[in-house]
Order: structure tokens, then sequence, then C-alpha cells
């Protein structure tokens, strides 16, 4: 059975609102950074050498949120990647933050392999597609 990818934060003083609750877009820069951590941990591609060696880069093309749970100040939360499609350049994928048992917010966001140089989409590294496969639920 595929395993997806976990990534534990903690909620930070700069992420939340005067009311001591996740300002929304901060989830947003939460669910970039654990994307990048699973390029570099899963998938065996760091962002670093993705965009500066191979000028390949890995934009969000759709982005459906609900906000289930608000999340507070000091709230760890497991984010948690799963494949769920994978194309030629293409990957959906559903991302579920939680926290002490309850879901806070769930996406479903479609990344696509873009070439950096042209701006135009490119087929997965062979390496890259075969570490997502590996991993995506049918």
């Amino acid at each position: 059975m595929p395993m997806p990818f976990t990534t534990t934060t903690k909620v930070r003083f700069s992420q939340v609102d005067p009311a001591g609750i996740v300002f929304y877009p901060r989830y947003f820069e939460m669910l970039n950074a654990a994307v990048e951590d699973w390029f570099a941990q899963d998938l065996g591609l760091d962002f670093a050498t993705m965009h500066l060696d191979h000028h390949i880069g890995v934009p969000t093309v759709k982005l459906d949120v609900a906000f289930t749970s608000p999340s507070r100040l000091g709230d760890l939360l497991d984010i948690t990647i799963t494949p769920v499609k994978l194309g030629r350049s293409s990957c959906a994928v559903t991302i579920v933050f939680a926290g002490d048992g309850r879901e806070r917010l769930r996406a479903d966001v479609v990344l696509v392999c873009m070439n950096l140089v042209n701006h135009s989409s490119i087929a997965w590294p062979e390496s890259v597609r075969a570490a997502i496969a590996a991993q995506l639920v049918s």
C-alpha cells in the first residue's frame, strides 16, 4: 500500500492574526513548504537543484481549499500529501492539515512540471515520475 508523505510544522506567531488563529494566506505558505519538503525528502529532487540546475519549476495551477477547523498559535500540524493522479506533466494531490485529531484544512492541488526558461509544461523527470507513481492512491 502506498505511503503518503507527512511532515509536521508548528504554528508560529508570524502566521496568526490578532485573534491568535492562522491567517488563511499563511496556510498556503505552509502548504508550499510541505510540497518543497516532499520533493526533497520523498521524490529525490530538492527545489534548489530543480530550479537552479535543471531550470524546472512546479507551479500550482489549481487549488481548491476547505478550511475545516481553526489552528492556533503553538499548534502542531501534520501535513500529509497524497498523490491521486499523475499525468505527463501534471500531478493532482490531496493535502490535509491535521492537529489534535482534527482536520484543519483539506486542499485539492494540481502541480505542473514547467520549463522555467520558456514557461511551458514538460514531462516529469523519470526519477520524479517513478517516485510519485509509487505513492499514487488508486
